[in-house]
């Protein structure tokens, strides 16, 4: 634990050098707060508190798909990556600070998101409520932590990037993360159960608000969340014995 702790510390390092790189996080689920849940919930504090759970499984995904994904991808292109490699560690030490890192960032970028929804809209939530939800955040982040660490692990950078592009905003429609509850089109309410994120923004839902969870979509999420477990470890796998045998 104290050297994945190191290695954490390392590359929180890099990461505060690059601040557009925690901005980036941050910025899409903000904006989608401001100019969709800000004007339509003014009156309507149920609803502005979900859409509020709703941006912060979007601001989930976003930091760990890309900081995941696309950090990892372009740390393995760096000389120091495969000197870290090399050394007597182990995978475990390489996977809890890539999840602790991901955990520090994710954190990062959800405060734009609650103050905004503090300040502009009339979304409400109890102490109680809201270090449950905080929990809920961390459970929820773990299937986009793996998903990101397979990507990361098993792609070049750029192809990793134009994956992690084209699959977060499917993935943010197709699991109703830009609706209300019950308000989706027929076609969404069919696959959402099944798509990872659903999942996610359920749970969020049921903390946050009086929303009773589809046990499909929390079966789906855990289903997800073993497969891409697996396929992070055997890309790291792959990638070790591709550059390092």
């Amino acid at each position: 634990m104290s050297l994945a702790l190191v290695h954490t510390r390392y590359q929180l390092t890099q990461l505060v050098r690059i601040p557009v790189a925690i901005l980036g996080a941050a910025f899409f689920p903000a904006a989608s707060l401001v100019f969709f849940v800000v004007p339509n919930t003014r009156d309507n504090p149920a609803g502005a508190t979900l859409a509020t759970a709703s941006m912060v499984v979007f601001a989930v995904m976003i930091s760990n798909l890309f900081g995941h994904g696309t950090g990892v991808a372009e740390d393995r292109s760096r000389p120091w990556d495969p000197y870290t490699r090399t050394l007597p560690i182990g995978p475990a030490v390489q996977f809890l600070s890539r999840i602790f890192t991901g955990i520090v960032m994710m954190m990062v970028s959800l405060v734009p998101v609650v103050i905004i929804a503090a300040l502009f809209t009339p979304a409400t939530l109890s102490f109680g409520a809201f270090v449950l939800a905080i929990g809920t955040v961390l459970l929820v982040s773990l299937p986009f932590t793996m998903m990101g660490l397979a990507i990361g692990y098993s792609m070049s950078t750029k192809a990793a990037l134009a994956i992690v592009q084209l699959i977060f905003l499917p993935l943010a429609f197709g699991g109703g993360l830009m609706s209300t509850p019950g308000d989706e089109p027929g076609f969404i309410q069919t696959i959402a159960p099944y798509v990872p994120t659903r999942g996610a923004v359920e749970l969020m839902w049921a903390v946050v608000g009086d929303h009773q969870v589809n046990p499909t979509s929390v079966v789906s999420l855990a289903v997800w969340t073993v497969l891409f477990g697996s396929l992070a470890v055997l890309a790291y796998r792959r990638d070790e014995g591709r550059r390092f045998h």
